[in-house]
């Protein structure tokens, strides 16, 4: 085939390609693929973090301008300035909030996700990926121990997932019995992650909080308690695996209410939910089974990057009930194929859940299981040293990664400025936090690179 002939033209100066608005961008995707390579190869740099933003405008300057700065100033300012204002969240020695520990293999094909440029909302447009993402799914749905009749699809993360699941199970509701003259509301513990408040802001729900037993978990018998003190409740939310300290609620007894009074049961696994994958942990989940709808987050324990959260449900029929879109645009959907959009509060959205589907198919579920374990070995060999430390002592006893613990004596500057000295050194990210009302450290292990040994001698710096 004759190449077209182009004329170079100009408009305000600017010369390009007749028909090529952008120009010959062949370099500046080089650049970019070699950088994002370079990247790869890096170990993450544990110093890096937010600067003051009045000091952070000052060094980037303004880099979106008329005629632009091209591709290596961008690419410049992004290695020099930006990226090191960023927080390495795959270090192995970031143990504060939930970090996320990606395998190289599920950050490679994030670039190939990309430039990729799927839309994945329906199965005329991105049936291969769909596939793919449920193949990923499909996974999960055996570790829950659900039916293969299960669904469900990839949203941004769980708080968008604990809002899609129950904006379902209010559908749900709405559908066999009137809203109630009080408004409809949501029964869950305090412990709870506060997208279930957010979520219920949203839906103009009240949240009925019922009491933790004196290990830190919701219980069937608090649940049945507050279901049978209230009204309209439409759904009750358990947590496998509460952010702060690790917890996993007792599903069994919560199902064993939730089916008595005949209402559904989300279950957030945001954090938590990646321990079904380990055995040695497995019995804590016993009752997940029972559950209607089941939330995870790849991002956080599952080694996917940035944004993935699983979304599921047993039984997805009142899924596409409540989120299906009607419009003249829409009408050509095939609605009898897998739909993503029928699942969430979303209609556009990107594959993201292939970077997680590569790494597992890459790797394999076996290896998962593996590090998953992994992480739960070292948190119990960090509980171990703290158990037998003289300086220090668990706040309360670790079920997953998460390990709490106190240096008695001191107070909350005390752990304030030893945390932010470890930060500044790039010893160690741990962060305080509260339990039981009293600030104590908090240390999420969800990296199999993290190292027992490393952790225990920065404990020694608490003395």
């Amino acid at each position: 085939m004759q190449k077209a002939q182009r004329d170079d033209i100009a408009v305000d100066g600017i010369p390009f390609a007749e028909g090529r608005v952008w120009g010959d961008e062949d370099e500046v995707v080089a650049a970019a693929v070699h950088y994002a390579w370079q990247r790869l190869k890096e170990a993450p740099d544990p110093v890096t973090g937010a600067r003051p933003a009045a000091d952070l405008a000052r060094a980037a300057g303004t880099a979106v301008t008329a005629r632009g700065i091209g591709a290596t100033a961008a690419l410049e300012l992004f290695d020099q300035v930006l990226a090191p204002a960023t927080r390495a969240q795959n270090g192995p020695m970031n143990l504060a909030y939930i970090p996320a520990a990606p395998t190289r293999a599920a950050l490679a094909f994030e670039a190939v996700t990309g430039a990729a440029n799927i839309f994945a909302g329906t199965w005329e447009s991105g049936a291969g990926a769909i596939h793919a993402e449920n193949e990923a799914l499909a996974w999960l749905t055996r570790l829950l121990g659900w039916p293969a009749t299960a669904a469900g699809c990839f949203v941004s993360g769980g708080t968008s997932g604990n809002l899609s699941a129950l904006v379902t199970a209010r559908a749900a509701a709405a559908a066999s019995r009137p809203r109630p003259v009080d408004g409809w509301k949501i029964v869950c513990a305090e412990s709870a992650h506060s997208s279930i408040s957010s979520a219920a802001r949203a839906m103009d729900a009240e949240v009925v909080t019922a009491p933790l037993d004196r290990h830190g978990h919701l219980t069937g018998a608090a649940v049945h308690a507050a279901l049978e003190a209230t009204d309209g409740v439409f759904a009750v939310v358990a947590t496998a695996g509460t952010t702060n300290a690790g917890l996993v609620d007792d599903l069994d007894t919560i199902a064993d209410a939730c089916q008595r009074h005949g209402v559904w049961l989300h279950v957030d696994g945001a954090y938590g939910g990646a321990g079904l994958a380990a055995a040695s942990v497995r019995h804590r989940y016993h009752g997940i089974e029972r559950a209607d709808s089941f939330v995870v987050d790849p991002h956080k324990w599952l080694f996917a990057p940035y944004d993935c959260c699983a979304l599921l449900y047993r039984d997805p029929a009142p899924a596409r009930a409540a989120h299906s879109q009607s419009a003249h645009y829409l009408d050509a959907i095939d609605r009898d194929v897998h739909n993503p959009a029928d699942l969430a509060l979303h209609l556009s959205r990107r594959a993201r859940g292939l970077p997680f589907w590569f790494s597992l198919a890459v790797h394999g579920t076996d290896r998962y299981a593996t590090a998953v374990e992994q992480t739960l070995t070292t948190s119990r060999q960090v509980a171990d040293a703290v158990r037998a430390s003289d300086h220090l002592r668990l706040a309360t006893e670790p079920e997953l990664s998460v390990v709490l613990f106190e240096r008695p004596g001191w107070n909350a500057q005390d752990y304030a400025q030893w945390s932010a000295r470890a930060a500044a050194a790039g010893t160690v990210l741990c962060v305080p936090t509260q339990w039981n009302g009293a600030t104590v450290l908090r240390m999420a292990f969800v990296n199999p690179e993290t190292r027992a040994r490393e952790v225990i001698e920065v404990l020694q710096t608490l003395r």
